[in-house]
């Protein structure tokens, strides 16, 4: 990073009363412009705009604390720094085998009047968006201090189409709605929802990031945060009238919403923008303003494609308890899953219901539950392991807390060890329920704080880690490339529940929304979508067709994919599940080539170290034509490809599990139109020849 000196930019004067802009700083492609103001009172307000349209009118920044019980916005401007940084880093694993960190910098040193308390702002502007922070430095008469309300104001342009969910502190398991923003209504939204285990919705005006927006003018804006660290989820509170959002914390049992000593970093607030919905989903800029790993070896660390042993529950086969006399983790049957694992290629086997507590985990706001580390009399784990070992498969452990974080943390260090010695090297944690302590929320700053110590923890043992129900997930991966995944959504385990369930667009909004912060465990590959195989009177169906299952595993990124239907359905469709056997995990290289957020999306996508490419196409309720040019391949090379498509006759709600397989040569100078059905998609396997 190069720091080009300490100045004070007047760009011009102003008015008496009017604020004056001090600093304007563009994207290094000169396209994006961020404006920082300073007003005679001593406001401090920011505008980003994408060449000539404003996407973030003028929007003021600062705090109110309640210990010491002062207002933080109104400053002095002690000095401004400003840096250009560029460089390139390598993840672990991801969508693209290299990633490119390029922005311009101002940091504004600024003094709060009367408090005397010292805060630094920080912006860096990048090609595709804005991300700013506060830095509260280390200075002689403030050192505690707790957070009662941050007011980040982001200011909108206009009536912006919006995909929002409504805000709650304890679950972001919602359908999305679209709707324009000043027809936001959380609470009928979420009144809609009788399937969500715990709520806790905030206000009828209130909606959660990330928050995908449309402008009027056709432009893209996405607002989220990135490296949330020990502080809590910020929601957004909806001034529908002046088109207006203002930052709103998860507060903690008594009403706070930080705990903070200095020096203090709050998260990144991120705006991502483009005029093209594709650029939305390509940019890197949540992931860049995370810290690198802090794993120097990596070697232990392995994106991977496994079955799980869950599915069988909510479609009432079997359940997670023994008591019931259905115990589905009997060693007997995840031997079968081991077997099917093993036969197709798959890295691992997840295992529910394997240890003692389900009989009385859920709703009882119980402290001690599970003790992870005793299974059941039916469930022989060392039997398990060594025949998984004998056909070349991992056991994936999975430990549901019931919410109970601080019962976990009692045990984590001895759960780790047993996980050490029995050579289990990835864990899938669950928070159903209400949270213990008593009085936290999944998105409080004491739980955000739990999540990370966790990743933590789980790089001392050399653990790969996925979480269902935390929060939603700011670009963390990249500084703990053991943290895979998160649920964090409405998944696909949704298509069973028995009043709303999922649509056929939600699939083209969580790219957008969800997916920002980093990868989802959405557990496709379903191939049987009438879910009354066990229990004949059951309504519930998945909300798909087949090839749109398929389609998926390149549409929603994930180095950690779950297949997740029953081993004897998938064996009806030998030949689409060879999709599933030869799609990767991992890449070197990533295409967005359609998108519009709601309606469709296409990727391609190329496989890690290989030359091979997979692409992947779904759509919403509406059947519609795509036309694929095919000019990302080598020049000069051909490839066999080989299509899965919807058939002719193919309809989510009709006829879902209809399909066509077609083998073709491609080369780059090739295009292909593919008609999707109505719910549809269809996924390419493109081996070079």
């Amino acid at each position: 990073m190069k720091y080009l000196g300490t100045f004070l930019m007047l760009l011009y004067a102003s008015f008496v009363g009017f604020a004056q802009t001090l600093i304007e700083v563009k994207s290094p492609d000169n396209r994006l412009k961020l404006n920082v103001s300073l007003s005679q009172k001593g406001e401090v307000t920011y505008g980003v705009h994408l060449k000539n349209t404003t996407i973030i009118k003028p929007s003021s920044l600062g705090f109110k604390l309640s210990k010491p019980a002062f207002t933080l916005n109104h400053f002095s401007l002690v000095s401004a720094d400003t840096a250009t940084h560029f460089d390139t880093w390598q993840p672990v694993w991801g969508e693209v085998k290299s990633i490119t960190n390029h922005y311009k910098e101002v940091k504004l040193n600024l003094k709060a009047n009367p408090s005397n308390v010292l805060v630094q702002v920080v912006f860096r502007v990048f090609n595709d968006g804005v991300g700013f922070r506060y830095e509260f430095p280390e200075q002689a008469n403030f050192k505690h201090f707790i957070v009662a309300d941050e007011l980040t104001q982001f200011n909108l342009a206009g009536n912006n189409k919006t995909f929002w969910i409504p805000g709650d502190y304890d679950t972001n398991e919602y359908l999305y709605n679209t709707t324009k923003f000043s027809e936001i209504h959380a609470l009928p939204a979420s009144n809609k929802e009788k399937d969500i285990a715990l709520k806790s919705v905030i206000g009828d005006n209130f909606v959660q990031t990330p928050l995908m927006m449309k402008t009027p003018e056709g432009i893209y804006v996405n607002i989220h945060e990135a490296a949330l660290v020990n502080y809590p989820v910020m929601h957004l509170q909806a001034d529908r009238q002046n088109f207006k959002l203002l930052s709103h914390l998860t507060p903690d049992a008594v009403g706070n919403k930080a705990y903070l000593q200095t020096p203090a970093k709050t998260p990144w607030r991120t705006i991502i923008i483009s005029d093209k919905a594709t650029d939305i989903l390509a940019s890197k800029t949540i992931l860049n303003l995370n810290e690198p790993s802090k794993i120097e070896n990596t070697s232990w660390i392995k994106p991977q494609k496994f079955i799980g042993m869950w599915w069988e529950m909510h479609v009432g086969k079997a359940t997670w308890e023994k008591a019931s006399g259905k115990h589905g983790a009997n060693t007997g049957n995840v031997k079968k899953y081991i077997d099917f694992a093993a036969d197709n290629g798959f890295d691992g086997v997840l295992v529910e219901g394997w240890n003692e507590g389900w009989e009385d985990w859920f709703g009882n706001w119980k402290e001690d539950v599970f003790d992870f580390v005793t299974p059941y009399s039916d469930y022989n784990l060392d039997e398990l392991l060594a025949y998984s070992k004998q056909r070349g498969v991992k056991i994936i452990m999975h430990h549901e807390t019931s919410g109970s974080a601080i019962n976990y943390e009692r045990r984590i260090d001895k759960a780790y060890q047993f996980l050490n010695e029995k050579g289990i090297n990835t864990v899938k944690t669950g928070y159903v329920g209400r949270i213990i302590p008593r009085g936290e929320h999944h998105d409080s700053q004491w739980m955000v704080n739990h999540y990370n110590r966790v990743a933590d923890k789980a790089v001392e043992y050399k653990i790969m880690l996925e979480a269902h129900e935390s929060s939603r997930p700011t670009g963390l991966h990249r500084t703990y490339p053991n943290w895979l995944a998160n649920e964090a959504a409405r998944g696909n385990e949704f298509n069973n529940a028995p009043t709303l369930g999922l649509v056929p667009e939600h699939e083209t909004i969580l790219p957008f929304t969800r997916l920002m912060g980093g990868p989802m465990d959405y557990t496709p590959g379903f191939f049987r979508m009438h879910l009354n195989q066990f229990i004949p009177e059951r309504k519930t169906r998945v909300r798909t067709t087949l090839a749109k299952q398929l389609a998926m595993y390149v549409t929603m990124y994930s180095p950690l994919q779950m297949v997740g239907d029953l081993p004897e359905n998938l064996k009806v469709h030998p030949d689409a599940l060879q999709f599933i056997k030869d799609v990767p995990v991992d890449w070197d290289d990533t295409k967005i080539l359609e998108a519009e957020p709601g309606d469709y999306i296409t990727t391609a996508r190329k496989q890690k170290g290989k030359d091979n490419w997979f692409v992947g196409g779904v759509t919403d309720e509406n059947a519609r034509k795509t036309k694929i040019n095919f000019d990302f391949l080598d020049k000069g090379a051909n490839y066999q490809a080989i299509i899965y498509r919807d058939a002719d006759n193919a309809d989510w709600e009709k006829n879902p599990e209809v399909y066509t397989i077609e083998k073709v040569t491609i080369n780059s100078n090739s295009t292909l139109t593919i008609n999707l059905a109505k719910g549809g998609g269809f996924a390419i396997s493109l081996f070079k020849l």
